[in-house]
Formats: C-alpha cells, structure tokens, sequence
C-alpha cells in the first residue's frame, strides 16, 4: 500500500478561481434575474459574492500576518475575525432589512462564494486520494 500524498493547496490559487467562477456566476444571475424582473436581486448577489471574496482576502492577509510574527498577538487576531465577520454580517442583514426581498440575495452571494471556495480547496484533495493506477 503506497502511502497517501497530500497535496498543498494554494489558497491564493484557490481566491483568484473562486473570483472568476464568481464572477461568472454573478454575470449570469444579473442577467437571468433582470429578464425575470428583478435586476436588483442580480445585483446583490453580486455583493455577497464580493463580499465573500473580500472577507477570505481579508483572512488570508490576517493569517499570514499572524503567522510571521515574531510575537503573534492572539486577541488583535480575534478581534479582526470578529470584526469582519460582523461587518459582512451587519451590510448583509442591512441589505436584506432595506430592500426586501431583493436584498436578501446578499446572503445567496455569501453562501455560493463560500461553496465554491469549499470546491476548489477539496477537488486537489479528492485528486490526490485516488488511486495512482488511475492518475496515470
């Protein structure tokens, strides 16, 4: 039995595809909502999904700060998680309260970002558990 390899993903790699299919999507869902008759919908999809990518831009800028201290200060790094996630969740909530029910798609937008962040981080694990007469 050959022992499993782990395969690194970059999660820059992985924020720049989730862009693009994001953006994609987002393209997509403003075009196909504004035939429907809800063009606003389109468009806050569109910010959720920003809003995720700016969120895990924001985390990946922290852990790497956080990692090459030389004296990491654990409080400061809650304390910016909170602070983003807070952040994210009070625009969405707001949107959804202030322009309803269009608003609400913010949150479609967070949770198809996040989907396919979870997607592009698994594919190279799956990847690397098949077995090697198969990769070849």
């Amino acid at each position: 039995m050959e022992p499993a390899v782990y395969i690194p993903v970059s999660a820059a790699a992985n924020l720049r595809r989730a862009v693009v299919v994001s953006a994609v999507l987002g393209l997509a869902a403003v075009v196909l909502l504004s035939v429907a008759g809800h063009p606003f919908m389109g468009m806050f999809g569109v910010l959720g999904l920003a809003l995720g990518a700016l969120n895990n831009r924001l985390l990946q800028r922290s852990v790497v700060a956080y990692a090459q201290s030389a004296t990491p200060d654990k409080k400061g790094f809650r304390r910016g998680v909170l602070v983003r996630l807070l952040s994210t969740t009070l625009i969405a909530v707001g949107c959804a309260v202030l322009v309803d029910p269009d608003g609400l798609a913010v949150f479609a937008g967070l949770a198809v970002f996040q989907a396919i962040m979870l997607v592009g981080a698994a594919v190279p694990v799956f990847r690397s558990l098949r077995p090697s007469s198969m990769n070849g």
